[in-house]
C-alpha cells in the first residue's frame, strides 16, 4: 500500500507526502527500491521456481511473474543510479525524466496480485486423507473368537482365518466370513449404501463394518487383514486419489508459448535500436520496456477472480466448489454417474402401496400392521409405523409378540394370532390366494418389498415398502440428457429395484449390483468414453467418487463421502448437479474472455513498448501510459467476472448440447425391435409376468409376449447385452433361448 501511495498516489494524483520527500527525488526512489525489495525478499519462490522452469526450457507462470517483475525491478535500480548522477551535475531535467521511468510499482504489484490469486487457488487440495481416516475408524478393533471352550477378546490384527467369532445385536463384524449359526438382519449400508437392512442365516456370508441388527451370530473368517471388503474399498481410495493427476492451468500452457516470444521481442528490439545507431543504454531500456509492458497483472487476475466469484455464486445457491480445477472442469462433463440411494431416491423406505383383501379395510389392514410392527426394530417397520402415524391411527395391544429373524413376525392381537413378514414365513402359516401372489410378483417386479399379513384362518393383505424417488430427480437427470450428458445409475442393489427406479428416473443406463470397489473400476471403464462427473452420498461411494474426474457428494451423505468428492451439494437436491455444470460453463467462459483481455493489452502495448511508433508519431512508452493500461486492463478482467454473478444456474433453456460421447454416437436415435425366444410360457398370465419383467428394464419401452410361438417382440430406447434379458427372464422362472431376428 505505501509502495502504491509513493508511486501512483503521489506522481499521479498528487497526494501529499511527509516534508522530508518534498523535491527528494532520491528518497522517494529509495523509499520505492526498499518497499519493493521487501515484497521481492517475501515472494521469493517465484524467482526460484520460474528461473528453474526457464533453465529447464520449460517456462510456467512463475517464469513471466519473475521476469516481469525482475525486469522492473532491475529497469527502475538502474534509473535510480541514473539519477544520482544527473543530481550530482545538477541536471534537474534528467532528475524529473528519470523519476518517470521508476517501475518499483509493478514489480511489488506483480507479486501482490499473483500471490492473492495463489492463494486462492490454494484451497485445491481435496481432503482424501480424512476420507481414508474415515473408513478406517469404521473397522471394529476387537474381535470376540473362540480360544477351545473360551471366548475371547482379541485385536481385530490377531483374526487368522478359520477363526470363529461371535458378534451379538449391535456390534460389527470384524472380519469377512460366513455365518455357522444363527440368523439377523444386516445393517450393510457401510459398504452398500442400501438403506434397507439385508437378512442373513446359516452359510450366508458377512462382511467387515457391517452391523449386526438383531440375532446372535456365530461366523467362521475367510478374509482378514488387508483381503477384507472394507480394507479394499480404503485401498481403493487412496490408490486412485494418489493417482489423480493434477490439472495444468491455461495460464501456464500459455506461458510455455508467451514467455519465450516475450523474451525474443525484447531481445530482438534492443539490437534493432543498436544497429539504428542509439547508444546501448537507449537500447537497453527499449528491450525492458517490453519485459515490463508484458508483466501479467491482469493474466494473474484472469482465473482466479472468476473462480472467486464463481465459488461465491455457487456458496449462495448451497454448491460449494472444493477447488478450482473442480469449477473450472464441471462443464467439460459427458457422462453423469449417478449412484441410487440417497442420490437418485430419498434414501429411507416408506409405504407405497397398500392392497389389502376382501375381509378388510386399508384402514384395518394397517392398523394391524401398525400394532404388530411397532414392537420390531426393523428398519421396514419403521415405515409402516410412520405412515400409520401420520394417518393418527392407534396401535392396538399385542401379546405373545415373536420376532423370527430375517423372515417375520407373529403375535395375538383381539384374542386371534397375526403374522407379518415375507412370502415364505407367511405361506409357513397358511395359503397365500393367488391373486396376491401375483401381486406381490408385480410389487417385486417394481423394486419394492412386499410386506403380507395374515391371520390363522384368513389373508389380510400386502403393505409395500420401497425407497421411492426424489421429487427433483427427474427433472434434474432430464436436464442433464437436454445438456447431451449421458446418465448412468450405478449401485449396489439388486437388478430388479434398480431397473425399476432407472426406468422411473429416465436415466440412459443402470448398472447394478457392483461392490464399492466395482464402482470405481466402472467409472473408469467409463471415462474411456468421455470425462466421468460422479454423484453419490455413501461411504461405498468413496472410491468412486475419488475415481471419476469430478466427484460430488450431497450434503446430507456420510462425512467420508463429502471429504472424497470436489463439489459438495449442501441443499441434498439433485437439480444442483445440472446448475453446477451451468455454472461451471459460465465460468470457464469468463475465464477465456479474460485471459483475452489480459493479452489483448501486451498486443496494443508490446509495439508501444519497443518503439516502433517513435520513428512515425514519436510515441514511446510512458510510466503514464503503463500504469494506465495496466490498470484498465485490470479493470476489464474484474467487471467481466463480476457478469457471472446475474448467470441463472437453474435456467436450462440456453443449455448448449456438449459433443456427444463416443457411448452416445454409436446409438441409434431411432427405436430398435428386437424379437427373443423364450420358453416356459403356458398362458396369459405367464406373458403377463414377462412383459413387467422386461418393461422394468430401462433399456426396454415395451415388451410383447406370446406364449404359443413362445417368443417376445422387444421395442427398445437403448442398447441392452443378452446378459441382462437373459438373468430377468431367469428370475421369474422361464428360459431365455436367444434372438429369433
Amino acid at each position: 500500500a505505501g509502495l502504491m501511495y509513493i508511486s501512483m498516489g503521489h506522481m499521479m494524483l498528487g497526494f501529499p507526502l511527509p516534508k522530508f520527500f518534498e523535491g527528494n527525488h532520491i528518497a522517494m526512489g529509495l523509499a520505492e527500491l526498499l518497499l519493493s525489495a521487501v515484497i521481492m525478499v517475501i515472494n521469493q519462490r517465484f524467482f526460484i521456481n520460474g528461473f528453474k522452469g526457464l533453465i529447464h526450457r520449460s517456462p510456467n507462470m512463475d517464469t513471466l511473474v519473475a521476469l516481469g517483475s525482475g525486469a522492473s525491478f532491475v529497469y527502475s535500480t538502474y534509473s535510480l543510479f541514473c539519477m544520482t548522477y544527473a543530481q550530482v551535475h545538477s541536471n534537474l531535467p534528467d532528475v524529473q525524466y528519470y523519476m518517470n521511468e521508476f517501475y518499483f510499482e509493478s514489480a511489488g504489484m506483480i507479486l501482490t496480485l499473483i500471490t492473492v490469486g495463489k492463494m486462492l487457488e490454494a484451497r485445491s487440495k481435496g481432503k482424501t486423507t480424512d476420507a481414508v481416516k474415515g473408513l478406517m475408524n469404521l473397522s471394529p478393533k476387537t474381535a470376540t473368537v473362540m480360544r477351545g471352550d473360551d471366548e475371547v477378546t482379541i485385536s481385530v490384527d490377531e483374526v487368522r482365518v478359520g477363526d470363529i467369532f461371535s458378534v451379538k445385536p449391535g456390534e460389527s463384524i470384524p472380519v469377512d466370513g460366513t455365518i455357522i449359526y444363527g440368523s439377523s438382519s444386516l445393517d450393510e449400508s457401510a459398504l452398500t449404501g442400501e438403506s434397507i437392512p439385508v437378512d442373513k442365516s446359516e452359510g450366508d456370508s458377512v462382511s467387515a463394518g457391517t452391523i449386526n441388527q438383531q440375532g446372535f451370530l456365530k461366523c467362521r473368517a475367510d478374509k482378514v487383514g488387508a483381503n477384507t471388503t472394507l480394507a479394499q474399498i480404503i485401498q481403493t481410495v487412496s490408490d486412485t486419489a494418489a493417482g489423480k493427476a493434477p490439472i495444468a492451468k491455461t495460464a501456464d500452457k500459455v506461458s510455455g508459448i508467451f514467455v519465450p516470444t516475450v523474451m525474443g521481442i525484447a531481445t530482438v528490439t534492443a539490437i534493432v535500436w543498436l544497429i539504428c545507431g542509439f547508444d546501448f543504454g537507449y537500447a537497453l531500456a527499449r528491450g525492458i520496456s517490453v519485459l515490463v509492458i508484458s508483466c501479467p497483472c491482469a493474466l494473474g487476475l484472469a482465473t482466479p477472480v472468476a473462480v472467486m466469484v464463481g465459488n461465491g455464486l455457487g456458496a449462495k445457491n448451497g454448491i460449494l466448489f472444493k477447488n478450482a480445477s473442480a469449477l473450472e472442469y464441471t462443464g467439460k462433463t459427458q457422462i453423469a454417474v449417478l449412484d441410487k440411494t440417497g442420490t437418485i431416491t430419498n434414501g429411507e423406505p416408506v409405504v407405497t402401496d397398500i392392497i389389502n383383501s376382501d375381509g378388510v379395510s386399508k384402514t384395518e389392514l394397517l392398523k394391524i400392521a401398525y400394532s404388530l410392527e411397532k414392537l420390531s426394530e426393523h428398519p421396514l417397520a419403521k415405515a409402516v409405523i410412520k405412515k400409520a402415524e401420520a394417518e393418527n391411527l392407534t396401535a392396538v395391544s399385542v401379546s405373545d409378540f415373536t420376532a423370527v429373524s430375517g423372515s417375520g413376525l407373529s403375535g395375538k392381537l383381539d384374542g386371534r394370532t397375526i403374522f407379518g413378514g415375507n412370502l415364505k414365513y407367511i405361506g409357513k402359516n397358511i395359503s397365500i390366494p393367488k391373486k396376491y401372489r401375483s401381486e406381490y410378483d408385480r410389487l417385486a417386479s417394481l423394486g419394492k418389498t412386499p410386506l403380507l399379513f395374515a391371520s390363522t384362518d384368513s389373508f389380510l393383505g400386502i403393505i409395500a415398502v420401497a425407497d421411492v424417488i426424489k421429487d427433483d430427480s427427474v427433472t434434474a437427470i432430464d436436464e442433464l440428457r437436454n445438456m447431451g450428458i449421458r446418465t448412468v445409475m450405478l449401485t449396489g442393489d439388486n437388478e430388479i429395484t434398480a431397473a425399476a427406479i432407472g426406468k422411473e428416473a429416465g436415466v440412459d443406463e443402470v448398472i447394478s449390483g457392483v461392490l464399492p470397489n466395482e464402482k470405481a473400476a466402472e467409472v473408469k471403464r467409463l471415462q474411456g468414453l468421455g470425462k466421468v462427473l460422479m454423484v453419490g452420498d455413501g461411504i461405498n461411494d468413496a472410491p468412486a467418487l475419488t475415481a471419476a474426474d469430478i466427484g460430488i457428494a450431497v450434503g446430507k451423505g456420510t462425512d467420508i463421502a463429502i471429504d472424497a468428492a470436489d463439489i459438495v451439494l449442501m441443499k441434498n437436491k439433485l437439480r444442483d448437479v445440472p446448475a453446477s455444470i451451468r455454472l461451471s460453463r459460465g465460468t470457464l467462459k469468463i475465464i477465456h474472455q479474460n485471459l483475452f483481455w489480459a493479452f489483448f493489452y501486451n498486443i496494443i502495448g508490446i509495439p508501444v513498448a519497443a518503439g516502433v511508433f517513435i520513428p512515425l508519431f514519436g510515441l514511446q512508452l510512458s510510466p503514464m501510459f503503463g500504469a494506465a493500461a495496466m490498470s484498465l486492463s485490470s479493470f476489464c478482467v474484474v467487471t467481466n467476472a463480476l457478469r457471472l454473478n446475474t448467470l441463472k444456474i437453474y435456467d436450462g433453456k440456453n443449455d448448449r448440447r456438449i459433443n456427444q460421447n463416443p457411448a452416445e454416437q454409436n446409438q441409434s436415435s431411432e427405436k430398435q425391435t428386437m424379437v427373443i425366444a423364450v420358453s416356459g410360457m403356458m398362458c396369459s398370465h405367464c406373458e403377463a409376468t414377462v412383459k413387467q419383467a422386461l418393461e422394468a428394464l430401462p433399456q426396454i419401452e415395451e415388451a410383447t409376449a406370446d406364449h404359443n410361438k413362445g417368443t417376445v417382440t422387444l421395442v427398445l430406447n437403448n442398447s441392452i447385452d443378452d446378459k441382462t434379458i437373459k438373468k430377468v427372464i431367469k428370475g421369474k422362472g422361464y428360459k431365455y433361448s436367444g434372438h429369433v431376428s
